[in-house]
């Protein structure tokens, strides 16, 4: 059935643990607008910050804290083990109080996704860092962090996030080379600009930060979040219809837009919002896709524009150069009809006339969003098990879809 009506964009998950991270940088208040308060991995990072001393109040999509009251710099396995951006709170900790133990994280299981940038870049900076136990223990040298050229070997949202919290605070100037270019690293870096860092090449491969010797408190409204943008893009895009995606940035998601619209999907921005359509009556058509770093295709998306290509005209091949263990949807796609066949890091999707309704489990995040939309059009009852993954990441999932006309309940 096509999906008609307006969806509501949240702030972006991907923006706000990193800013929530961002308020040990100082002793002052931070206060947050378009925050998603309600998704499961935000009430994990709030659990840690409290267990750090923070005081934090939220109110619908607002979110204060203060980390005026942080008495210990110790981040224990028991929280840490549930989300892996939880080690952004290493570099924070370390710039402002001069040392931190932090366990290694947790998160979904779909890759290694090392933490060997995070520490080398911090060792560049002066810290001494030793593993532990399962912890990482770092010690900043006398005086405080120093400044330092840190060219990444690879590109990491993470890393590049963690060093440019870790320099704001920092002696001298630090150049982050071979940075990411997301934009929830720029959304970040504005607000630590409102903080008082001095911040420039937001947006490039080379970000300079010249530390400053405190931060005071800022207010920010976070980014739209572009995944979820994109998710319900694709929504519109399988069910045949016309979704108004509200308080969302076609401009984030240039990439994946421009494959929407070669499968014959109509997308534009009008005003804040962007409008996604589709003829019911027109089969999608196949496409290649290969994920990359920001600005490239989101392996975020990966996922979802899997399950659509499940119903294209002809074949779609998914190189994925991300993660090396994100193809755990194919069986449980496959299981409500899809013909797709695994080669190493690739995926060939041979559409099919249609999909089944099945009973089938959520691996990660994306890949329970995945099902989700094949469910939207397959053929019966589709029932998904573990949607625990789908709670961190997508706020009021079912309100938005059901606001559309879809079936769709929790149970």
């Amino acid at each position: 059935m096509p999906l008609r009506g307006e969806i509501p964009i949240s702030g972006a998950k991907n923006a706000a643990l990193k800013l929530m991270c961002a308020s040990l940088l100082t002793d002052q208040s931070m206060h947050f607008e378009n925050s998603p308060n309600t998704l499961r991995d935000m009430q994990s990072q709030t659990e840690l910050l409290e267990y750090l001393g923070c005081t934090i109040s939220h109110s619908h999509n607002a979110m204060a804290i203060n980390a005026r009251p942080i008495h210990t710099q110790t981040a224990p396995y028991d929280i840490v083990r549930k989300m892996r951006g939880s080690i952004l709170v290493l570099g924070p900790l370390l710039a402002r109080f001069g040392h931190a133990k932090v366990s290694l994280p947790g998160g979904c299981a779909i890759g290694t996704r090392p933490v060997d940038l995070h520490i080398q870049g911090l060792e560049e900076m002066g810290a001494t860092i030793t593993l532990e136990e399962g912890y990482i223990n770092a010690q900043a040298p006398a005086g405080g962090l120093n400044g330092a050229k840190i060219l990444f070997p690879k590109v990491s949202v993470g890393a590049t996030e963690n060093l440019m919290m870790a320099a704001t605070l920092a002696r001298g100037t630090t150049i982050l080379a071979n940075a990411a270019r997301e934009p929830e690293i720029v959304d970040l870096g504005e607000c630590l600009i409102k903080m008082g860092a001095k911040i420039d090449g937001l947006g490039t491969d080379t970000i300079r930060i010249e530390g400053v010797s405190s931060l005071n408190g800022a207010h920010h409204s976070i980014v739209p979040d572009r995944i979820e943008t994109g998710t319900y893009m694709v929504a519109a895009a399988m069910t045949g219809g016309e979704i108004l995606l509200k308080n969302a940035r076609l401009e984030h998601l240039s990439a994946a837009a421009a494959h929407l619209t070669h499968t014959g999907v109509t997308v534009e921005q009008l005003g804040n919002d962007i409008l996604v359509a589709r003829t019911p009556d027109r089969r999608l058509k196949g496409i290649d896709i290969m994920t990359e770093p920001h600005p490239g295709f989101p392996t975020d998306l990966q996922a979802q524009f899997m399950a659509m290509l499940t119903l294209c005209e002809g074949a779609g091949l998914i190189t994925e150069t991300i993660f090396e263990n994100r193809f755990m949807h194919v069986p449980e796609l496959a299981r409500m009809g899809a013909d797709i066949t695994v080669h190493g890091h690739s995926a060939i999707v041979r559409g099919v006339e249609k999909l089944t309704g099945a009973e089938v489990m959520a691996t990660d995040l994306r890949a329970s969003v995945a099902l989700v939309l094949a469910g939207l059009v397959a053929e019966g009852e589709t029932t998904i098990n573990r949607i625990y993954h789908l709670e961190r990441g997508y706020e009021r999932i079912v309100e938005k879809l059901e606001g559309c006309g879809a079936i769709i309940k929790k149970v």
